[in-house]
């Protein structure tokens, strides 16, 4: 089992135990450093959605930095219960976690959310099925941050504005066309 810590907050410098699950990646620190960087330091007053969770790493790093509500969405079991674990040991109120698939979850919400973390599993489409629910969900002058196997210069209605590369991991942070120049 490996470890990633969180970078700001309130629980800055806490570990959070990763569970060995195939295709489990879970945000690298200097990367979660960069976008939150980009975000702002203190997300106090969001509402965040973590749709593909898998270690929580994006999640908890929002609900460290003060956001009102992160739902952290999973549908691995296994990987799911590492997460209430993980939530439990951590004690943020500001968690909801939510045992399901991501693609119905944000189907089937009727939240909305400030700031959406996309962080699927690479070489399924996933972004690309996701990318016309996203207006619905998103209010407006959110962001979306996504990690994909290519670069994302847009998704729907939503264009790039900042975007970094990891080892084989683009990430990018997108915002609505009206936006995208805040």
């Amino acid at each position: 089992m490996s470890k990633v810590r969180i970078v700001g907050g309130t629980h800055r410098s806490r570990l959070i135990e990763v569970p060995d699950a195939i295709g489990l990646r879970p945000t690298p620190d200097r990367v979660r450093e960069t976008l939150f960087n980009w975000l702002g330091q203190d997300l106090a007053g969001l509402r965040c959605l973590d749709l593909f969770a898998g270690s929580g790493a994006l999640g908890f790093e929002a609900a460290s930095r003060g956001a009102a509500e992160v739902v952290l969405v999973e549908r691995a079991p296994k990987v799911f219960a590492h997460l209430k674990k993980t939530a439990a040991q951590l004690g943020l109120p500001n968690v909801r976690l939510q045992p399901g698939d991501g693609l119905e979850f944000l189907a089937a919400t009727r939240q909305r959310f400030d700031l959406i973390f996309l962080d699927p599993p690479f070489q399924q489409g996933l972004l690309v099925r996701l990318a016309p629910m996203l207006a619905r969900v998103l209010t407006p002058g959110g962001a979306v941050y996504a990690e994909a196997e290519a670069p994302v210069l847009e998704l729907g209605a939503l264009r790039q504005v900042k975007s970094g590369k990891a080892g084989m991991v683009h990430y990018q942070l997108l915002r609505g066309v009206e936006s995208a120049h805040d």
